[in-house]
């Protein structure tokens, strides 16, 4: 089963997709996509492996998320992947200017035939104002694609406000 959970920043959906996970009693692997290219980054990447059960396996994977969910996948396991947005962004700054439209593809093809439990976490970006930068709007736009596709495969979709999860798609 895939769960996509959405939020804007610091809106409880990462403490969420934690909780879900702690609660499965299934083996954990964390992918970390962030990459620490200042200070505050590198405190926000502090604090999310503070929350996190120190027996969780954690791999940071910023730009192959596709391959790296092949090589965990397996029954009994549960994989959590935090963050797409910041894997997007990761994407959209490399040098290979495909390598976005290539890797977004690759998981939309692979997450609807993995055997492990999977939740995808992603700041949904597309509820402000339209950036003025074209990198910027990019962002927004290919940010926006994605969660409607993967909307789309999840058998469950959860939207965080303020710390409340919200039911979009499948059960309570």
């Amino acid at each position: 089963m895939m769960q996509l959970i959405l939020g804007g920043a610091r809106s409880g959906k990462s403490r969420l997709a934690e909780q879900i996970a702690k609660d499965s009693n299934l083996n954990v692997t964390y992918i970390a996509t962030a990459q620490a290219f200042d200070h505050e980054m590198q405190a926000r990447i502090d604090h999310h492996q503070a929350q996190r059960p120190r027996h969780w396996t954690v791999i940071e994977e910023p730009l192959y998320l596709a391959d790296c969910l092949i090589e965990l996948d397996q029954p009994n396991q549960l994989i959590l992947v935090d963050c797409l947005t910041l894997w997007m962004s990761n994407l959209l700054m490399h040098e290979n200017a495909e390598l976005q439209m290539q890797q977004c593809q690759k998981l939309l093809d692979i997450v609807p035939i993995l055997q492990a439990e999977v939740i995808l976490v992603s700041n949904e970006t597309g509820l402000g104002v339209i950036p003025m930068g074209e990198i910027s709007r990019k962002f927004v736009d290919e940010s926006g694609r994605l969660h409607q596709q993967l909307g789309q495969i999840a058998e469950k979709v959860i939207f965080c406000v303020a710390g409340f999860p919200m039911m979009l798609k499948g059960e309570k």
